[in-house]
Protein backbone atom coordinates (compact mmCIF):
# COMPACT_ATOMS: atom_id res chain seq x y z
CA UNK A 1 0.00 0.00 0.00
CA UNK A 2 1.31 3.46 -0.87
CA UNK A 3 2.18 6.12 1.69
CA UNK A 4 -0.71 8.20 0.38
CA UNK A 5 -3.23 5.54 1.35
CA UNK A 6 -1.49 4.77 4.65
CA UNK A 7 -1.71 8.41 5.61
CA UNK A 8 -5.33 8.71 4.54
CA UNK A 9 -6.57 5.66 6.43
CA UNK A 10 -4.97 7.09 9.56
CA UNK A 11 -6.48 10.56 9.12
CA UNK A 12 -9.95 9.31 8.19
CA UNK A 13 -10.41 7.78 11.65
CA UNK A 14 -9.90 11.13 13.41
CA UNK A 15 -13.11 13.08 14.00
CA UNK A 16 -12.58 16.65 12.79
CA UNK A 17 -16.15 17.74 12.06
CA UNK A 18 -16.60 21.52 12.17
CA UNK A 19 -19.63 23.28 13.67
CA UNK A 20 -20.92 26.60 12.39
CA UNK A 21 -22.94 27.28 15.55
CA UNK A 22 -20.09 27.63 18.07
CA UNK A 23 -18.69 31.00 17.02
CA UNK A 24 -15.18 29.90 18.00
CA UNK A 25 -12.06 29.50 15.88
CA UNK A 26 -11.52 26.68 15.34
CA UNK A 27 -15.20 25.87 15.61
CA UNK A 28 -14.43 22.52 17.28
CA UNK A 29 -11.47 21.72 19.53
CA UNK A 30 -11.18 18.21 18.10
CA UNK A 31 -9.68 19.60 14.90
CA UNK A 32 -6.53 20.14 16.95
CA UNK A 33 -6.19 16.34 17.23
CA UNK A 34 -5.34 16.13 13.54
CA UNK A 35 -3.36 19.37 13.51
CA UNK A 36 -1.04 18.15 16.26
CA UNK A 37 -0.54 14.83 14.48
CA UNK A 38 0.30 16.56 11.20
CA UNK A 39 2.76 18.96 12.83
CA UNK A 40 4.55 15.99 14.37
CA UNK A 41 4.60 14.01 11.14
CA UNK A 42 5.95 16.98 9.20
CA UNK A 43 8.83 17.17 11.68
CA UNK A 44 9.43 13.42 11.39
CA UNK A 45 9.71 13.50 7.58
CA UNK A 46 12.19 16.38 7.68
CA UNK A 47 10.07 19.40 6.81
CA UNK A 48 11.31 22.76 8.10
CA UNK A 49 9.79 26.07 9.24
CA UNK A 50 6.94 24.19 10.92
CA UNK A 51 4.36 26.43 12.57
CA UNK A 52 1.44 25.06 14.54
CA UNK A 53 -1.02 27.81 15.42
CA UNK A 54 -2.19 26.42 18.75
CA UNK A 55 -4.88 29.08 19.08
CA UNK A 56 -6.56 28.89 15.68
CA UNK A 57 -5.47 25.41 14.49
CA UNK A 58 -3.43 26.11 11.35
CA UNK A 59 -0.36 24.12 10.37
CA UNK A 60 2.33 25.51 8.07
CA UNK A 61 5.59 23.91 6.94
CA UNK A 62 8.29 24.06 4.27
CA UNK A 63 9.84 21.57 1.90
CA UNK A 64 13.12 23.40 1.18
CA UNK A 65 14.18 24.09 -2.40
CA UNK A 66 16.66 21.78 -4.07
CA UNK A 67 20.16 23.10 -4.53
CA UNK A 68 20.18 25.40 -7.54
CA UNK A 69 16.40 25.96 -7.43
CA UNK A 70 16.35 28.64 -4.75
CA UNK A 71 15.22 31.28 -7.24
CA UNK A 72 12.15 29.35 -8.32
CA UNK A 73 8.78 30.74 -7.20
CA UNK A 74 7.46 29.45 -3.90
CA UNK A 75 4.57 27.07 -4.55
CA UNK A 76 1.93 26.46 -1.88
CA UNK A 77 -0.10 23.27 -1.37
CA UNK A 78 -3.18 23.59 0.84
CA UNK A 79 -5.85 21.24 2.20
CA UNK A 80 -8.40 21.50 5.00
CA UNK A 81 -8.62 19.33 8.08
CA UNK A 82 -12.30 19.65 8.98
CA UNK A 83 -15.17 17.56 7.67
CA UNK A 84 -18.69 18.68 6.87
CA UNK A 85 -21.28 19.26 9.61
CA UNK A 86 -23.80 17.52 7.32
CA UNK A 87 -22.89 13.98 8.40
CA UNK A 88 -21.05 12.66 11.45
CA UNK A 89 -17.32 11.96 11.32
CA UNK A 90 -17.30 10.21 14.71
CA UNK A 91 -16.10 6.63 14.57
CA UNK A 92 -15.41 6.54 10.83
CA UNK A 93 -14.38 3.04 9.75
CA UNK A 94 -12.70 3.19 6.33
CA UNK A 95 -12.32 -0.03 4.35
CA UNK A 96 -11.14 -0.85 0.85
CA UNK A 97 -13.34 -2.54 -1.75
CA UNK A 98 -10.83 -4.03 -4.16
CA UNK A 99 -11.41 -4.13 -7.91
CA UNK A 100 -14.87 -2.56 -7.89
CA UNK A 101 -17.13 -4.51 -10.25
CA UNK A 102 -19.58 -1.71 -11.01
CA UNK A 103 -22.45 -3.05 -8.93
CA UNK A 104 -24.01 -2.20 -5.59
CA UNK A 105 -21.78 -2.13 -2.51
CA UNK A 106 -23.15 -3.35 0.81
CA UNK A 107 -21.75 -0.85 3.28
CA UNK A 108 -23.53 -2.15 6.35
CA UNK A 109 -25.40 -5.41 6.20
CA UNK A 110 -26.78 -5.14 9.73
CA UNK A 111 -28.39 -1.76 9.02
CA UNK A 112 -29.15 -2.50 5.35
CA UNK A 113 -27.12 0.47 4.10
CA UNK A 114 -26.30 -0.09 0.45
CA UNK A 115 -24.32 2.04 -1.98
CA UNK A 116 -26.64 1.59 -4.95
CA UNK A 117 -25.11 1.99 -8.39
CA UNK A 118 -28.47 3.20 -9.74
CA UNK A 119 -28.22 6.25 -7.47
CA UNK A 120 -24.70 7.09 -8.65
CA UNK A 121 -24.39 6.43 -12.41
CA UNK A 122 -21.01 8.19 -12.48
CA UNK A 123 -19.54 5.10 -10.80
CA UNK A 124 -19.08 3.57 -14.27
CA UNK A 125 -15.81 5.52 -14.34
CA UNK A 126 -14.54 3.61 -11.30
CA UNK A 127 -15.00 0.02 -12.45
CA UNK A 128 -11.74 -1.81 -11.69
CA UNK A 129 -10.65 0.74 -9.09
CA UNK A 130 -10.01 0.00 -5.43
CA UNK A 131 -12.52 2.13 -3.53
CA UNK A 132 -12.26 3.34 0.04
CA UNK A 133 -15.70 3.50 1.67
CA UNK A 134 -17.24 3.59 5.15
CA UNK A 135 -19.75 1.40 6.99
CA UNK A 136 -22.50 3.80 5.91
CA UNK A 137 -23.02 5.41 9.32
CA UNK A 138 -20.55 8.29 8.82
CA UNK A 139 -18.93 10.20 6.02
CA UNK A 140 -15.45 9.15 4.91
CA UNK A 141 -13.63 12.47 5.22
CA UNK A 142 -12.03 12.31 1.78
CA UNK A 143 -13.08 15.95 1.64
CA UNK A 144 -10.38 16.86 2.40
CA UNK A 145 -8.23 14.29 4.17
CA UNK A 146 -7.44 12.86 0.74
CA UNK A 147 -5.79 16.17 -0.09
CA UNK A 148 -3.87 16.17 3.19
CA UNK A 149 -2.62 12.62 2.61
CA UNK A 150 -1.50 13.44 -0.93
CA UNK A 151 0.36 16.56 0.17
CA UNK A 152 2.04 14.65 3.00
CA UNK A 153 3.06 11.76 0.75
CA UNK A 154 4.40 14.09 -1.96
CA UNK A 155 6.33 16.13 0.62
CA UNK A 156 7.86 13.01 2.15
CA UNK A 157 8.90 11.74 -1.28
CA UNK A 158 10.64 14.99 -2.19
CA UNK A 159 12.44 15.14 1.13
CA UNK A 160 13.69 11.57 0.67
CA UNK A 161 14.67 12.00 -3.00
CA UNK A 162 17.02 14.98 -3.36
CA UNK A 163 17.65 14.01 -6.98
CA UNK A 164 14.16 15.32 -7.82
CA UNK A 165 14.75 19.04 -8.36
CA UNK A 166 12.08 21.44 -7.10
CA UNK A 167 11.65 24.91 -5.71
CA UNK A 168 10.55 25.77 -2.19
CA UNK A 169 7.15 24.37 -1.29
CA UNK A 170 4.97 25.76 1.45
CA UNK A 171 2.44 23.42 3.03
CA UNK A 172 -0.75 24.68 4.67
CA UNK A 173 -3.46 22.79 6.52
CA UNK A 174 -6.53 24.77 7.56
CA UNK A 175 -9.54 24.28 9.87
CA UNK A 176 -13.21 25.13 9.27
CA UNK A 177 -13.25 25.26 5.48
CA UNK A 178 -16.59 23.47 5.43
CA UNK A 179 -18.27 26.31 7.31
CA UNK A 180 -16.62 29.05 5.23
CA UNK A 181 -14.03 30.00 7.87
CA UNK A 182 -10.95 28.27 6.51
CA UNK A 183 -9.02 31.45 5.78
CA UNK A 184 -10.30 33.52 8.69
CA UNK A 185 -6.91 33.43 10.43
CA UNK A 186 -4.74 32.17 7.56
CA UNK A 187 -1.46 34.11 7.64
CA UNK A 188 -0.76 34.80 3.97
CA UNK A 189 2.40 36.75 4.79
CA UNK A 190 3.80 33.97 6.98
CA UNK A 191 2.83 31.38 4.36
CA UNK A 192 4.98 33.29 1.88
CA UNK A 193 3.99 31.51 -1.34
CA UNK A 194 3.85 33.18 -4.73
CA UNK A 195 1.10 30.84 -5.97
CA UNK A 196 -0.76 27.90 -4.48
CA UNK A 197 -3.19 25.09 -5.16
CA UNK A 198 -5.86 23.72 -2.90
CA UNK A 199 -6.09 19.93 -3.27
CA UNK A 200 -9.76 19.52 -2.53
CA UNK A 201 -11.96 17.31 -4.60
CA UNK A 202 -13.03 15.24 -7.57
CA UNK A 203 -11.83 12.46 -9.81
CA UNK A 204 -8.40 12.61 -11.42
CA UNK A 205 -8.12 15.38 -14.00
CA UNK A 206 -10.42 17.83 -12.27
CA UNK A 207 -9.17 21.40 -12.17
CA UNK A 208 -11.17 24.42 -11.01
CA UNK A 209 -10.42 28.09 -11.41
CA UNK A 210 -13.94 29.45 -10.96
CA UNK A 211 -16.21 29.56 -7.93
CA UNK A 212 -19.58 31.05 -7.23
CA UNK A 213 -20.03 34.56 -6.00
CA UNK A 214 -21.66 33.82 -2.68
CA UNK A 215 -23.75 35.47 0.01
CA UNK A 216 -25.50 34.28 3.13
CA UNK A 217 -28.85 35.68 4.26
CA UNK A 218 -30.74 35.31 7.53
CA UNK A 219 -34.47 35.93 7.14
CA UNK A 220 -36.36 36.65 10.35
CA UNK A 221 -40.16 36.77 10.23
CA UNK A 222 -41.85 38.36 13.24
CA UNK A 223 -45.38 37.15 13.85
CA UNK A 224 -47.91 37.45 16.64
CA UNK A 225 -48.96 34.48 18.71
CA UNK A 226 -52.40 34.38 20.29
CA UNK A 227 -54.63 31.53 21.39
CA UNK A 228 -55.94 29.83 18.23
CA UNK A 229 -59.45 29.97 19.65
CA UNK A 230 -59.44 33.74 19.34
CA UNK A 231 -56.99 34.14 16.50
CA UNK A 232 -59.21 35.70 13.84
CA UNK A 233 -57.87 39.11 12.84
CA UNK A 234 -55.20 38.93 15.53
CA UNK A 235 -52.79 36.07 14.88
CA UNK A 236 -49.88 36.56 12.50
CA UNK A 237 -48.30 33.16 11.81
CA UNK A 238 -44.63 33.77 11.10
CA UNK A 239 -44.12 30.25 9.73
CA UNK A 240 -46.72 30.77 7.01
CA UNK A 241 -45.14 34.08 6.01
CA UNK A 242 -41.75 32.36 5.81
CA UNK A 243 -43.30 29.77 3.49
CA UNK A 244 -44.82 32.61 1.46
CA UNK A 245 -41.41 34.24 1.14
CA UNK A 246 -39.95 31.01 -0.23
CA UNK A 247 -42.80 30.78 -2.75
CA UNK A 248 -41.90 34.23 -4.11
CA UNK A 249 -38.38 33.15 -5.10
CA UNK A 250 -37.87 31.82 -8.66
CA UNK A 251 -38.86 28.16 -8.49
CA UNK A 252 -36.22 26.82 -10.86
CA UNK A 253 -33.36 28.90 -9.42
CA UNK A 254 -32.96 26.20 -6.81
CA UNK A 255 -30.05 23.77 -6.35
CA UNK A 256 -32.34 20.87 -7.29
CA UNK A 257 -32.79 22.32 -10.79
CA UNK A 258 -29.43 23.93 -11.55
CA UNK A 259 -26.02 22.79 -12.79
CA UNK A 260 -22.83 24.18 -14.33
CA UNK A 261 -22.74 27.97 -14.01
CA UNK A 262 -26.41 28.32 -13.10
CA UNK A 263 -26.95 30.13 -9.82
CA UNK A 264 -29.55 29.56 -7.13
CA UNK A 265 -31.29 30.51 -3.90
CA UNK A 266 -30.98 27.73 -1.31
CA UNK A 267 -33.03 27.44 1.86
CA UNK A 268 -30.43 25.82 4.07
CA UNK A 269 -32.27 25.74 7.38
CA UNK A 270 -35.47 26.88 9.06
CA UNK A 271 -36.77 26.91 12.61
CA UNK A 272 -39.51 28.75 14.42
CA UNK A 273 -43.03 28.94 15.71
CA UNK A 274 -46.06 31.19 15.29
CA UNK A 275 -44.32 34.11 16.96
CA UNK A 276 -41.03 34.06 15.07
CA UNK A 277 -39.40 32.04 12.30
CA UNK A 278 -35.78 32.23 11.17
CA UNK A 279 -34.67 30.92 7.77
CA UNK A 280 -31.06 30.63 6.61
CA UNK A 281 -30.36 31.05 2.90
CA UNK A 282 -27.35 30.94 0.66
CA UNK A 283 -27.33 32.84 -2.64
CA UNK A 284 -24.96 31.81 -5.44
CA UNK A 285 -24.05 32.73 -9.02
CA UNK A 286 -20.86 32.53 -11.07
CA UNK A 287 -21.77 35.74 -12.92
CA UNK A 288 -21.23 38.80 -10.72
CA UNK A 289 -24.04 40.78 -12.37
CA UNK A 290 -26.53 37.94 -11.94
CA UNK A 291 -25.34 37.51 -8.37
CA UNK A 292 -26.15 41.14 -7.57
CA UNK A 293 -29.54 40.72 -9.26
CA UNK A 294 -30.33 37.70 -7.08
CA UNK A 295 -29.58 39.68 -3.94
CA UNK A 296 -31.91 42.42 -5.18
CA UNK A 297 -34.70 39.89 -5.84
CA UNK A 298 -34.28 38.55 -2.31
CA UNK A 299 -34.66 42.02 -0.82
CA UNK A 300 -37.62 42.82 -3.09
CA UNK A 301 -39.46 39.75 -1.79
CA UNK A 302 -38.87 40.95 1.77
CA UNK A 303 -40.07 44.47 0.90
CA UNK A 304 -43.23 43.08 -0.68
CA UNK A 305 -44.13 41.13 2.45
CA UNK A 306 -43.44 44.13 4.67
CA UNK A 307 -45.82 46.15 2.53
CA UNK A 308 -48.41 43.39 2.83
CA UNK A 309 -48.12 42.61 6.55
CA UNK A 310 -46.56 45.74 7.99
CA UNK A 311 -43.07 47.18 8.30
CA UNK A 312 -40.76 45.06 10.44
CA UNK A 313 -42.58 41.81 9.76
CA UNK A 314 -39.65 40.57 7.68
CA UNK A 315 -36.04 41.40 8.53
CA UNK A 316 -33.01 40.45 6.40
CA UNK A 317 -29.37 40.22 7.39
CA UNK A 318 -27.23 39.59 4.29
CA UNK A 319 -23.48 39.33 3.93
CA UNK A 320 -21.27 38.45 0.98
CA UNK A 321 -19.15 35.36 1.66
CA UNK A 322 -16.72 35.18 -1.27
CA UNK A 323 -16.42 36.06 -4.95
CA UNK A 324 -15.55 34.19 -8.12
CA UNK A 325 -11.80 33.70 -8.03
CA UNK A 326 -11.56 33.69 -11.82
CA UNK A 327 -11.13 37.48 -11.89
CA UNK A 328 -7.96 37.05 -9.80
CA UNK A 329 -6.67 33.90 -11.49
CA UNK A 330 -7.08 35.02 -15.11
CA UNK A 331 -3.71 36.86 -15.14
CA UNK A 332 -2.02 33.68 -13.83
CA UNK A 333 -3.10 31.14 -16.43
CA UNK A 334 0.20 29.27 -16.01
CA UNK A 335 -1.40 27.67 -12.94
CA UNK A 336 -4.06 26.09 -15.15
CA UNK A 337 -1.73 25.39 -18.07
CA UNK A 338 0.95 23.68 -15.97
CA UNK A 339 -1.60 21.57 -14.10
CA UNK A 340 -3.31 20.58 -17.36
CA UNK A 341 0.01 19.60 -18.89
CA UNK A 342 0.94 17.52 -15.82
CA UNK A 343 -2.43 15.74 -15.88
CA UNK A 344 -1.90 14.78 -19.54
CA UNK A 345 1.62 13.55 -18.79
CA UNK A 346 0.07 11.21 -16.22
CA UNK A 347 -2.35 9.80 -18.76
CA UNK A 348 -5.38 11.85 -17.75
CA UNK A 349 -7.47 14.46 -19.47
CA UNK A 350 -7.84 17.80 -17.69
CA UNK A 351 -11.43 18.77 -16.99
CA UNK A 352 -11.50 22.50 -16.25
CA UNK A 353 -14.86 23.27 -14.69
CA UNK A 354 -16.48 25.78 -12.33
CA UNK A 355 -16.87 24.80 -8.69
CA UNK A 356 -20.46 24.79 -7.53
CA UNK A 357 -19.34 25.85 -4.10
CA UNK A 358 -16.39 27.57 -2.51
CA UNK A 359 -12.85 26.72 -1.51
CA UNK A 360 -10.22 28.25 0.70
CA UNK A 361 -8.57 29.14 -2.59
CA UNK A 362 -11.32 31.60 -3.53
CA UNK A 363 -10.72 33.78 -0.50
CA UNK A 364 -6.95 33.32 -0.61
CA UNK A 365 -6.93 34.48 -4.22
CA UNK A 366 -8.57 37.75 -3.15
CA UNK A 367 -6.04 38.02 -0.31
CA UNK A 368 -3.24 38.09 -2.88
CA UNK A 369 -2.44 34.37 -3.19
CA UNK A 370 -3.67 33.05 -6.58
CA UNK A 371 -4.99 29.60 -5.76
CA UNK A 372 -6.99 27.30 -8.08
CA UNK A 373 -8.17 23.85 -6.99
CA UNK A 374 -6.86 20.40 -7.92
CA UNK A 375 -8.49 16.97 -7.83
CA UNK A 376 -7.91 14.65 -4.89
CA UNK A 377 -9.64 11.41 -5.96
CA UNK A 378 -12.63 11.65 -3.61
CA UNK A 379 -16.32 11.62 -4.51
CA UNK A 380 -19.78 12.07 -2.95
CA UNK A 381 -18.52 14.47 -0.30
CA UNK A 382 -20.68 15.34 2.72
CA UNK A 383 -22.39 11.98 2.44
CA UNK A 384 -22.57 8.53 4.03
CA UNK A 385 -21.89 7.33 0.49
CA UNK A 386 -18.61 9.22 0.17
CA UNK A 387 -15.78 7.24 -1.40
CA UNK A 388 -12.23 7.66 -2.62
CA UNK A 389 -10.37 5.91 -5.42
CA UNK A 390 -6.99 4.47 -4.43
CA UNK A 391 -5.77 4.81 -8.01
CA UNK A 392 -6.91 8.42 -8.35
CA UNK A 393 -5.41 9.36 -4.99
CA UNK A 394 -2.06 7.95 -6.02
CA UNK A 395 -2.29 9.80 -9.35
CA UNK A 396 -3.10 13.00 -7.47
CA UNK A 397 0.07 12.58 -5.42
CA UNK A 398 2.05 12.13 -8.64
CA UNK A 399 0.40 15.30 -9.96
CA UNK A 400 1.73 17.29 -7.01
CA UNK A 401 5.22 15.92 -7.64
CA UNK A 402 5.07 16.90 -11.30
CA UNK A 403 3.93 20.41 -10.44
CA UNK A 404 6.77 20.79 -7.94
CA UNK A 405 9.24 19.85 -10.70
CA UNK A 406 7.61 22.14 -13.28
CA UNK A 407 7.78 25.17 -11.01
CA UNK A 408 11.47 24.52 -10.32
CA UNK A 409 12.25 26.00 -13.73
CA UNK A 410 9.38 28.49 -13.88
CA UNK A 411 10.19 32.15 -13.51
CA UNK A 412 7.74 34.91 -12.66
Amino acid sequence: MSKTIDYFLQYAKIDTQSDETTGTSPSTAKQHDLAKLLAGQLKDIGATEITYDREHCYVYATVPASEGCEDAPVLGLIAHMDTSPAVSNAGTKPRIVENYDGGDIVLNEAENIIFRRADFPEMAEYVGHDLIVTDGTTLLGGDDKCGIAEIMAASEYLLQHPEVKHGKLRIGFTPDEEIGEGTRHFDVELFGADFAYTVDGGGFGGLQAETFNAAGAKLTVNGRSVHPGGAKGRMVNSMLIAFEFQSLLPVFQNPMYTAGREGFFHLDGIHGNVDQTVSDYIIRDHDRKLFEQKKQVFMQCADFLNQKYGEGTVEVEMQDSYYNMWEVLEPHMHLIENASEAIRELGGEPVVSPIRGGTDGARLSFLGLPCPNLCNGAGNGHSRFEFASVQYMEKSTELLLKLAVKYASFRI
